[in-house]
């Protein structure tokens, strides 16, 4: 099954180091997936322009396809002088209420005016 729609994103830093960063992330996501998600960022900076990594957890509360609960996305990305790999997938065993027993991956698209979307590949536990 997917899931797919559009999100708002604010992170906040909390850390000034120039190399390596930490921010919390708040999410308001629209679409299939209707809720909040919280979580926080680690982040690797290097000297060349357009090489980074982060790595991030987040736990979003809400409804997907109209089933109530919240589960945990563990991010994990790279990039090389501007060529990007990102993985995203649901953390095992995190999933609650009506939301239990959920996997999947999802991917992240920004669009050329910043506006943000998922794409959420998912099953759930017969």
């Amino acid at each position: 099954m997917h899931a797919r729609g559009t999100f708002d994103v604010t992170l906040t830093p909390q850390s000034t180091d120039p190399v390596m960063g930490r921010m919390t992330i708040a999410k308001q996501l629209r679409g299939d997936l209707e809720g909040t998600s919280a979580g926080e960022m680690l982040t690797a900076m290097t000297g060349v322009k357009g090489s980074a990594g982060y790595v991030a957890v987040e736990k979003f509360t809400g409804t997907l396809s109209g089933r109530h609960g919240s589960f945990i996305l563990q991010h994990h990305a790279t990039m090389a002088r501007g060529a990007q790999h990102l993985s995203i997938e649901v953390v095992p065993d995190s999933g609650t209420d009506q939301l239990t027993g959920i996997t999947g991956t999802m991917s992240i698209t920004i669009d050329k005016d910043g506006r943000h979307f998922y794409d959420f590949a998912y099953e759930m536990a017969k």
